[in-house]
Protein backbone atom coordinates (compact mmCIF):
# COMPACT_ATOMS: atom_id res chain seq x y z
CA UNK A 1 0.00 0.00 0.00
CA UNK A 2 1.44 3.43 -0.92
CA UNK A 3 0.95 4.55 2.96
CA UNK A 4 3.11 2.08 3.89
CA UNK A 5 6.01 2.79 1.82
CA UNK A 6 9.10 4.21 4.21
CA UNK A 7 9.52 7.65 3.99
CA UNK A 8 11.54 10.07 5.89
CA UNK A 9 9.68 12.41 8.48
CA UNK A 10 10.87 15.66 7.41
CA UNK A 11 10.85 14.94 3.88
CA UNK A 12 9.86 17.71 0.94
CA UNK A 13 6.35 17.54 1.58
CA UNK A 14 6.07 17.80 5.35
CA UNK A 15 8.80 20.86 4.85
CA UNK A 16 7.21 22.82 2.22
CA UNK A 17 3.22 22.19 3.97
CA UNK A 18 5.03 23.54 7.27
CA UNK A 19 6.86 26.68 5.93
CA UNK A 20 3.57 27.74 3.92
CA UNK A 21 1.34 27.11 6.86
CA UNK A 22 3.81 29.50 8.79
CA UNK A 23 3.57 32.10 6.23
CA UNK A 24 -0.14 31.38 6.04
CA UNK A 25 -0.27 31.72 9.97
CA UNK A 26 1.69 35.27 9.45
CA UNK A 27 -0.69 36.87 7.07
CA UNK A 28 -3.97 35.21 8.81
CA UNK A 29 -2.54 37.39 12.18
CA UNK A 30 -0.79 39.58 10.35
CA UNK A 31 -3.85 42.02 9.64
CA UNK A 32 -5.54 41.93 13.42
CA UNK A 33 -1.62 43.35 14.03
CA UNK A 34 -1.76 46.22 11.42
CA UNK A 35 -5.55 47.09 10.67
CA UNK A 36 -5.77 49.94 13.00
CA UNK A 37 -2.46 51.74 12.03
CA UNK A 38 -3.00 51.02 8.56
CA UNK A 39 -6.76 52.29 8.63
CA UNK A 40 -5.78 55.68 10.85
CA UNK A 41 -2.69 56.04 7.64
CA UNK A 42 -5.48 55.86 5.11
CA UNK A 43 -7.52 58.40 6.95
CA UNK A 44 -10.35 56.90 8.83
CA UNK A 45 -10.98 57.22 12.69
CA UNK A 46 -13.37 56.90 15.25
CA UNK A 47 -16.77 54.76 14.07
CA UNK A 48 -15.24 54.62 10.70
CA UNK A 49 -12.28 53.05 11.93
CA UNK A 50 -14.23 50.46 13.73
CA UNK A 51 -16.52 50.07 10.82
CA UNK A 52 -14.02 49.58 8.15
CA UNK A 53 -11.75 46.86 10.13
CA UNK A 54 -14.74 44.87 10.53
CA UNK A 55 -16.28 44.86 6.93
CA UNK A 56 -12.35 44.10 6.01
CA UNK A 57 -12.36 41.52 8.16
CA UNK A 58 -15.65 39.83 6.97
CA UNK A 59 -14.25 40.23 3.22
CA UNK A 60 -11.08 38.15 4.26
CA UNK A 61 -13.85 35.36 6.22
CA UNK A 62 -15.74 35.40 2.91
CA UNK A 63 -12.83 35.13 0.51
CA UNK A 64 -11.76 32.12 3.50
CA UNK A 65 -15.19 30.60 3.19
CA UNK A 66 -15.30 30.29 -0.96
CA UNK A 67 -11.51 29.72 -0.79
CA UNK A 68 -12.18 26.64 1.64
CA UNK A 69 -14.87 25.07 -1.15
CA UNK A 70 -12.73 25.83 -3.73
CA UNK A 71 -9.32 24.52 -2.92
CA UNK A 72 -10.80 21.18 -1.33
CA UNK A 73 -13.10 20.48 -4.36
CA UNK A 74 -9.46 21.60 -6.80
CA UNK A 75 -7.73 19.15 -4.39
CA UNK A 76 -9.11 16.21 -5.04
CA UNK A 77 -9.74 16.94 -8.60
CA UNK A 78 -6.49 18.00 -9.68
CA UNK A 79 -3.84 17.20 -6.84
CA UNK A 80 -2.65 18.04 -3.58
CA UNK A 81 0.61 19.24 -4.97
CA UNK A 82 -1.14 22.10 -7.28
CA UNK A 83 -3.23 23.19 -4.42
CA UNK A 84 -0.05 24.01 -2.07
CA UNK A 85 1.96 25.45 -4.45
CA UNK A 86 -0.95 27.85 -6.22
CA UNK A 87 -2.62 28.79 -2.65
CA UNK A 88 0.89 29.95 -1.59
CA UNK A 89 1.23 31.95 -4.55
CA UNK A 90 -1.91 33.46 -4.17
CA UNK A 91 -1.82 34.66 -0.63
CA UNK A 92 1.60 35.89 -1.07
CA UNK A 93 0.62 38.10 -3.89
CA UNK A 94 -2.37 39.29 -2.36
CA UNK A 95 -0.10 40.09 1.00
CA UNK A 96 2.38 42.18 -1.33
CA UNK A 97 -0.43 43.71 -3.13
CA UNK A 98 -1.78 44.90 0.51
CA UNK A 99 1.20 46.80 1.06
CA UNK A 100 0.20 49.18 -1.81
CA UNK A 101 -2.97 49.88 -1.19
CA UNK A 102 -4.45 53.17 -0.82
CA UNK A 103 -7.58 52.86 -0.18
CA UNK A 104 -10.60 50.59 1.57
CA UNK A 105 -11.66 49.29 -1.96
CA UNK A 106 -8.53 47.51 -2.87
CA UNK A 107 -7.80 47.04 0.66
CA UNK A 108 -10.83 45.03 0.77
CA UNK A 109 -10.02 43.22 -2.82
CA UNK A 110 -6.66 42.07 -1.61
CA UNK A 111 -7.87 40.89 1.97
CA UNK A 112 -11.04 38.98 0.29
CA UNK A 113 -8.29 37.25 -2.74
CA UNK A 114 -5.83 36.96 0.43
CA UNK A 115 -8.54 34.78 2.07
CA UNK A 116 -9.06 32.70 -0.52
CA UNK A 117 -5.71 31.63 -1.09
CA UNK A 118 -5.59 31.31 2.74
CA UNK A 119 -7.95 29.24 3.05
CA UNK A 120 -6.05 26.29 0.70
CA UNK A 121 -2.61 25.61 2.24
CA UNK A 122 -3.29 23.87 5.20
CA UNK A 123 -5.75 21.44 4.26
CA UNK A 124 -3.54 20.34 0.74
CA UNK A 125 -0.46 20.35 2.88
CA UNK A 126 -2.23 18.27 5.87
CA UNK A 127 -4.00 15.66 3.26
CA UNK A 128 -0.72 15.22 1.36
CA UNK A 129 1.02 14.65 4.51
CA UNK A 130 -1.52 12.11 5.63
CA UNK A 131 -1.15 10.26 2.72
CA UNK A 132 2.57 10.17 1.90
CA UNK A 133 3.32 8.87 5.83
CA UNK A 134 3.29 5.44 7.16
CA UNK A 135 -0.18 5.25 9.56
CA UNK A 136 1.83 4.80 12.64
CA UNK A 137 4.00 8.30 11.66
CA UNK A 138 1.04 10.40 9.93
CA UNK A 139 0.76 11.95 13.24
CA UNK A 140 4.53 12.71 13.57
CA UNK A 141 4.17 14.85 10.39
CA UNK A 142 1.15 17.14 10.77
CA UNK A 143 2.10 17.49 13.98
CA UNK A 144 5.37 19.33 12.42
CA UNK A 145 3.23 20.99 9.61
CA UNK A 146 0.89 22.52 12.72
CA UNK A 147 3.61 23.46 15.04
CA UNK A 148 5.98 25.33 12.40
CA UNK A 149 2.76 26.99 10.94
CA UNK A 150 1.95 28.42 14.08
CA UNK A 151 4.96 29.99 14.94
CA UNK A 152 3.92 32.48 11.98
CA UNK A 153 2.03 34.13 14.40
CA UNK A 154 4.92 34.73 16.57
CA UNK A 155 7.18 36.35 13.67
CA UNK A 156 3.87 38.57 12.63
CA UNK A 157 4.03 40.28 16.25
CA UNK A 158 7.46 40.45 15.74
CA UNK A 159 7.55 42.12 12.80
CA UNK A 160 4.88 44.28 13.56
CA UNK A 161 6.51 45.69 16.73
CA UNK A 162 10.02 46.73 14.18
CA UNK A 163 8.65 48.02 10.73
CA UNK A 164 5.45 49.96 9.24
CA UNK A 165 2.34 48.46 8.50
CA UNK A 166 2.93 48.31 4.68
CA UNK A 167 6.52 46.33 5.20
CA UNK A 168 4.69 43.74 6.78
CA UNK A 169 2.88 42.77 4.35
CA UNK A 170 5.88 43.01 1.78
CA UNK A 171 7.66 40.80 4.49
CA UNK A 172 4.43 38.31 4.36
CA UNK A 173 4.56 38.06 0.83
CA UNK A 174 8.07 37.84 0.21
CA UNK A 175 8.12 34.86 2.24
CA UNK A 176 5.99 33.15 0.34
CA UNK A 177 7.40 34.12 -2.96
CA UNK A 178 10.66 33.02 -1.99
CA UNK A 179 9.50 29.51 -0.51
CA UNK A 180 8.30 28.91 -4.12
CA UNK A 181 11.01 30.27 -5.31
CA UNK A 182 12.92 27.61 -3.66
CA UNK A 183 11.58 25.06 -6.00
CA UNK A 184 11.31 21.78 -3.57
CA UNK A 185 10.35 19.48 -5.89
CA UNK A 186 7.29 17.73 -4.14
CA UNK A 187 5.92 14.57 -5.20
CA UNK A 188 2.34 14.10 -5.55
CA UNK A 189 0.82 12.01 -3.16
CA UNK A 190 0.63 7.64 -4.49
CA UNK A 191 -2.87 7.44 -3.10
CA UNK A 192 -4.05 10.40 -5.43
CA UNK A 193 -2.43 9.26 -8.30
CA UNK A 194 -3.36 5.85 -8.64
CA UNK A 195 -7.37 7.41 -7.75
CA UNK A 196 -6.36 9.39 -10.69
CA UNK A 197 -5.71 6.50 -13.12
CA UNK A 198 -8.65 4.65 -12.11
CA UNK A 199 -11.92 5.06 -14.08
CA UNK A 200 -15.51 5.82 -12.99
CA UNK A 201 -14.18 7.19 -9.90
CA UNK A 202 -16.25 10.69 -8.61
CA UNK A 203 -13.81 13.18 -7.08
CA UNK A 204 -14.19 16.63 -5.14
CA UNK A 205 -18.46 16.56 -5.01
CA UNK A 206 -18.74 18.55 -1.92
CA UNK A 207 -22.54 17.93 -2.64
CA UNK A 208 -21.61 13.95 -1.78
CA UNK A 209 -21.21 15.19 1.68
CA UNK A 210 -24.88 15.69 2.28
CA UNK A 211 -26.16 12.99 0.11
CA UNK A 212 -25.44 10.14 2.40
CA UNK A 213 -26.12 10.01 5.90
CA UNK A 214 -23.30 8.39 7.34
CA UNK A 215 -21.25 10.68 5.21
CA UNK A 216 -22.73 13.78 6.25
CA UNK A 217 -22.77 12.87 10.35
CA UNK A 218 -18.83 12.44 9.59
CA UNK A 219 -18.39 15.65 7.97
CA UNK A 220 -20.17 17.53 11.01
CA UNK A 221 -18.65 15.50 13.65
CA UNK A 222 -15.52 16.80 12.56
CA UNK A 223 -16.60 20.16 11.73
CA UNK A 224 -18.12 21.12 15.29
CA UNK A 225 -14.88 19.43 17.42
CA UNK A 226 -13.62 22.49 16.28
CA UNK A 227 -15.73 24.88 17.82
CA UNK A 228 -14.07 26.05 21.07
CA UNK A 229 -10.71 27.16 19.10
CA UNK A 230 -12.71 29.74 17.46
CA UNK A 231 -14.45 30.83 20.79
CA UNK A 232 -11.15 31.01 22.51
CA UNK A 233 -9.28 32.82 19.75
CA UNK A 234 -12.15 34.83 18.20
CA UNK A 235 -13.41 35.98 21.68
CA UNK A 236 -11.49 35.59 24.42
CA UNK A 237 -8.29 36.63 22.60
CA UNK A 238 -8.95 39.08 20.25
CA UNK A 239 -10.98 40.93 23.10
CA UNK A 240 -8.73 40.79 25.88
CA UNK A 241 -8.25 44.40 26.78
CA UNK A 242 -12.05 44.46 27.28
CA UNK A 243 -11.54 41.57 29.60
CA UNK A 244 -8.54 42.77 31.58
CA UNK A 245 -10.23 45.76 31.85
CA UNK A 246 -13.17 44.70 33.32
CA UNK A 247 -11.03 42.32 35.93
CA UNK A 248 -9.20 46.19 36.82
CA UNK A 249 -6.42 45.80 34.38
CA UNK A 250 -4.71 48.16 32.19
CA UNK A 251 -2.22 48.25 29.28
CA UNK A 252 -3.74 44.99 28.00
CA UNK A 253 -3.05 44.35 24.02
CA UNK A 254 -4.30 42.49 21.65
CA UNK A 255 -0.51 41.85 20.22
CA UNK A 256 0.88 40.82 23.48
CA UNK A 257 -2.21 38.66 24.03
CA UNK A 258 -2.13 37.16 20.70
CA UNK A 259 1.86 36.36 21.10
CA UNK A 260 0.87 34.65 24.54
CA UNK A 261 -1.97 32.59 23.39
CA UNK A 262 -0.27 31.51 20.39
CA UNK A 263 3.01 30.45 22.17
CA UNK A 264 0.83 28.28 24.42
CA UNK A 265 -0.30 26.90 21.10
CA UNK A 266 2.67 25.83 19.42
CA UNK A 267 3.55 23.92 22.75
CA UNK A 268 -0.19 22.32 22.71
CA UNK A 269 0.16 21.15 18.85
CA UNK A 270 3.13 19.66 19.48
CA UNK A 271 1.71 17.99 22.83
CA UNK A 272 -0.90 16.56 21.33
CA UNK A 273 0.40 15.21 18.40
CA UNK A 274 3.03 13.11 20.68
CA UNK A 275 0.25 11.88 22.94
CA UNK A 276 -1.19 11.38 20.09
CA UNK A 277 1.69 8.86 19.09
CA UNK A 278 1.91 7.69 22.51
CA UNK A 279 -1.63 6.93 23.05
CA UNK A 280 -2.14 5.68 19.24
CA UNK A 281 -5.36 7.40 19.68
CA UNK A 282 -6.75 10.52 17.86
CA UNK A 283 -9.89 10.85 20.25
CA UNK A 284 -8.19 10.26 23.78
CA UNK A 285 -6.42 13.11 22.99
CA UNK A 286 -9.39 15.05 21.85
CA UNK A 287 -11.55 14.31 25.02
CA UNK A 288 -8.05 15.12 27.01
CA UNK A 289 -7.58 18.79 25.21
CA UNK A 290 -11.68 19.76 25.23
CA UNK A 291 -10.98 19.24 29.10
CA UNK A 292 -8.07 21.06 29.39
CA UNK A 293 -9.85 24.13 27.46
CA UNK A 294 -13.03 24.00 29.96
CA UNK A 295 -10.87 24.44 32.83
CA UNK A 296 -8.62 27.13 31.26
CA UNK A 297 -11.58 28.93 29.89
CA UNK A 298 -12.99 28.79 33.60
CA UNK A 299 -9.93 29.83 34.89
CA UNK A 300 -9.68 33.04 32.33
CA UNK A 301 -13.31 33.83 33.26
CA UNK A 302 -13.53 33.34 36.84
CA UNK A 303 -10.00 34.21 38.56
CA UNK A 304 -8.61 37.47 39.44
CA UNK A 305 -5.49 38.56 37.77
CA UNK A 306 -2.98 40.94 40.25
CA UNK A 307 -0.56 42.20 37.47
CA UNK A 308 -0.70 41.96 33.17
CA UNK A 309 1.88 39.32 33.15
CA UNK A 310 -0.41 36.74 35.37
CA UNK A 311 -3.15 37.84 32.76
CA UNK A 312 -0.99 37.17 29.76
CA UNK A 313 -0.43 33.61 31.49
CA UNK A 314 -3.71 32.95 31.67
CA UNK A 315 -3.53 33.49 27.39
CA UNK A 316 -0.84 31.08 27.35
CA UNK A 317 -3.04 28.19 29.14
CA UNK A 318 -5.70 29.01 26.27
CA UNK A 319 -3.54 28.76 23.85
CA UNK A 320 -1.81 24.98 25.56
CA UNK A 321 -5.39 24.07 25.71
CA UNK A 322 -6.72 24.90 22.06
CA UNK A 323 -3.60 23.54 20.95
CA UNK A 324 -5.88 20.30 19.50
CA UNK A 325 -5.53 22.11 16.36
CA UNK A 326 -3.50 19.77 14.76
CA UNK A 327 -5.16 16.52 15.68
CA UNK A 328 -8.70 18.50 15.11
CA UNK A 329 -7.73 19.13 11.29
CA UNK A 330 -5.73 15.55 10.86
CA UNK A 331 -9.27 13.91 11.98
CA UNK A 332 -10.71 15.42 8.98
CA UNK A 333 -8.54 14.19 7.20
CA UNK A 334 -8.26 10.35 8.37
CA UNK A 335 -12.40 10.11 8.34
CA UNK A 336 -12.40 10.24 4.59
CA UNK A 337 -11.50 8.59 1.40
CA UNK A 338 -8.81 9.74 -0.80
CA UNK A 339 -11.54 11.16 -3.44
CA UNK A 340 -13.18 13.12 -0.50
CA UNK A 341 -10.00 13.41 1.65
CA UNK A 342 -8.57 17.06 0.50
CA UNK A 343 -12.48 18.32 0.16
CA UNK A 344 -13.20 17.53 3.65
CA UNK A 345 -9.77 18.43 4.98
CA UNK A 346 -9.78 22.01 3.44
CA UNK A 347 -13.74 23.09 4.19
CA UNK A 348 -13.59 21.65 7.78
CA UNK A 349 -11.03 24.17 9.09
CA UNK A 350 -12.18 27.00 7.05
CA UNK A 351 -16.05 26.29 7.96
CA UNK A 352 -14.74 26.41 11.73
CA UNK A 353 -12.75 29.89 11.53
CA UNK A 354 -16.57 30.71 9.81
CA UNK A 355 -18.54 29.94 12.64
CA UNK A 356 -16.62 32.82 14.64
CA UNK A 357 -19.76 34.57 12.95
CA UNK A 358 -22.29 32.88 14.64
CA UNK A 359 -20.26 33.04 17.79
CA UNK A 360 -19.66 36.46 17.76
CA UNK A 361 -23.24 37.30 16.96
CA UNK A 362 -23.71 35.45 20.15
CA UNK A 363 -21.72 36.80 22.54
CA UNK A 364 -22.10 40.17 21.19
CA UNK A 365 -26.23 39.69 21.99
CA UNK A 366 -25.52 37.78 25.35
CA UNK A 367 -23.72 40.88 26.49
CA UNK A 368 -26.04 43.66 25.80
CA UNK A 369 -27.40 45.89 28.55
CA UNK A 370 -30.83 44.45 28.32
CA UNK A 371 -29.38 40.44 28.28
CA UNK A 372 -26.53 40.05 30.33
CA UNK A 373 -24.68 43.48 30.59
CA UNK A 374 -21.43 41.93 31.02
CA UNK A 375 -19.11 39.93 28.94
CA UNK A 376 -17.86 37.91 31.36
CA UNK A 377 -21.22 35.97 31.83
CA UNK A 378 -21.89 36.27 28.13
CA UNK A 379 -18.26 34.41 27.65
CA UNK A 380 -19.17 32.13 30.00
CA UNK A 381 -22.66 31.08 28.19
CA UNK A 382 -21.24 30.88 24.93
CA UNK A 383 -17.98 28.90 25.75
CA UNK A 384 -20.06 26.49 27.54
CA UNK A 385 -22.41 25.87 24.40
CA UNK A 386 -19.25 25.27 22.25
CA UNK A 387 -17.56 23.09 24.11
CA UNK A 388 -20.77 21.15 25.29
CA UNK A 389 -21.41 21.09 21.11
CA UNK A 390 -18.05 19.68 20.83
CA UNK A 391 -17.48 16.92 23.78
CA UNK A 392 -21.25 15.79 21.82
CA UNK A 393 -19.78 15.92 18.45
CA UNK A 394 -16.77 13.59 19.39
CA UNK A 395 -19.46 10.93 21.33
CA UNK A 396 -19.14 7.81 18.83
CA UNK A 397 -16.93 9.69 16.44
CA UNK A 398 -14.60 6.65 14.59
CA UNK A 399 -11.14 6.23 16.06
CA UNK A 400 -8.61 6.77 12.78
CA UNK A 401 -5.07 6.45 13.94
CA UNK A 402 -4.51 3.11 12.32
CA UNK A 403 -6.59 2.84 9.68
CA UNK A 404 -5.10 2.68 6.19
CA UNK A 405 -6.45 5.70 4.23
CA UNK A 406 -5.81 3.85 0.28
CA UNK A 407 -9.24 3.86 -0.30
CA UNK A 408 -12.05 5.82 -2.15
CA UNK A 409 -15.40 6.90 -1.06
CA UNK A 410 -18.67 5.21 -2.94
CA UNK A 411 -20.40 7.84 -4.25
Amino acid sequence: MHAEKPVRLLNAAVIVAALGYFVDIYDLLLFSFVRVKSLQDLGFSGQALTDTGISLLNWQMAGMLLGGLLWGVLGDKKGRVRVLYFSIFLYSVANIMNGFTTSATTYAIFRFLAGVGLAGELGAGITLVSEIMPKEKRGYGTMIVASVGLSGALLAWLVDMLFPWRISFFVGGGLGLLLLLLRISVSESGMFRQMEAAKGISRGNFLALFTNGNRFLRFIRCLLIGFPTWFVVGVLITLAPEFGQVKGLSGITGGNAVAACYTGLILGDIGSGMLSQYLRSRLKVMWIFLTLDLLAVAYYLVAGFPTPASFYFAHFLLGISVGFWVIFVTIGAEQFGTNLRATVATTVPNFARGMLVPIGASFKYLKAPEVTGNILTAAGIVGAVCLLIAFVALIGMKETFHDDLDYVETI
